[in-house]
């Protein structure tokens, strides 16, 4: 009998099924919600327990965790009669690791603290391909007793795992994550596109750049995106184009100005509303190459 908690699991999307089976890998009981039926057939044929709600995936949970798109997913699983503050128990842990605002996450925290349930936000950063191998970077807020005791399972999801704070601090560090990723790749994009008007070996040149201070985390994940104008989505321009939405909205509330930021978060926003927001958010090449008289 395992005496690991058992755990609950809303939103088993691109990112959420990796993260479900490597808590069962971990050997961890986890039972699964999401809105696709095939996607819990998934889980359930990884090991884990399928369920017809949030309250029945919920219920005997001892910590939920949750990865769903935005703010208002976050709300309409957490409120609400059939949302998880009413079903799951008191004293349950509730670790969302979806990307929401800052404000919404304390609002969470609060409202949760009523029904006796712990709150922590933990968003995360490295991809559909950082949750495949178990590698994210997991930015935490809350209190301190509730991070060391979520601690065991984040290390089955991720490799850098940090408090930063209290309630919406791992939210704000996100957003500040996804300023740096959204102008990391707009500026590989811009150099892939002066690479080959200039007529240089690509694959090459990227191979070089990467090895030396331009280098990064973003060029060796996107590399291959901008080789083979591959853009099935890892992560999605919708989700970039919300993302940069919170952390303008959020440097405006603290009165920090973005001025590359705020250029980028509308590259993003225009590439979204030329119908590309599916795609990866490495097709910011896409709307470079548009800009530079290039057919795509």
């Amino acid at each position: 009998m395992s005496t690991l908690p058992k755990i609950g699991f809303i939103g088993l999307g691109i990112m959420g099924s990796p993260m479900s089976e490597n808590l069962l890998k971990a050997g961890y009981d986890v039972t699964g919600y999401t809105l696709e039926q095939d996607k819990i057939d998934r889980l359930v044929k990884a090991g884990g327990k399928g369920a017809a709600s949030i309250a029945e995936a919920v219920k005997d949970a001892d910590v939920v965790i949750t990865m769903v798109p935005a703010s208002p997913q976050v709300e309409a699983i957490a409120y609400g009669p059939d949302g998880i503050l009413e079903n799951a128990r008191s004293g349950a842990l509730l670790v969302d690791m979806s990307s929401i605002t800052p404000q919404t996450s304390v609002d969470l925290a609060k409202a949760a603290k009523d029904k006796g349930i712990r709150v922590l936000d933990a968003p995360v950063s490295g991809g559909e391909a950082g949750a495949i191998e178990a590698v994210l970077s997991i930015m935490v807020g809350g209190e301190q007793a509730d991070f060391d005791s979520a601690k065991p399972i984040l290390e089955a999801l991720g490799k850098t795992i940090v408090l930063c704070g209290p309630h919406g601090s791992g939210q704000t560090v996100k957003a500040a994550n996804q300023l740096i990723v959204a102008v990391n790749i707009q500026a590989c994009a811009e150099a892939v596109v002066f690479l080959e008007k200039s007529g240089v070996d690509l694959k090459a040149a990227l191979d070089v750049l990467n090895g030396g201070l331009a280098g990064s985390t973003v060029l060796t994940r996107k590399k291959d995106n901008f080789l083979n104008r591959d853009f099935a989505p890892g992560f999605r321009i919708d989700l970039h184009h919300k993302d940069m939405g919170i952390v303008t909205d959020a440097a405006r509330n603290v009165g920090a100005a973005l001025p590359v930021g705020a250029v980028v978060a509308q590259l993003v926003a225009s590439l979204r509303a030329q119908g590309d927001g599916g795609l990866d958010h490495s097709a910011l090449l896409r709307a470079v190459e548009r800009l530079s008289g290039q057919q795509v």
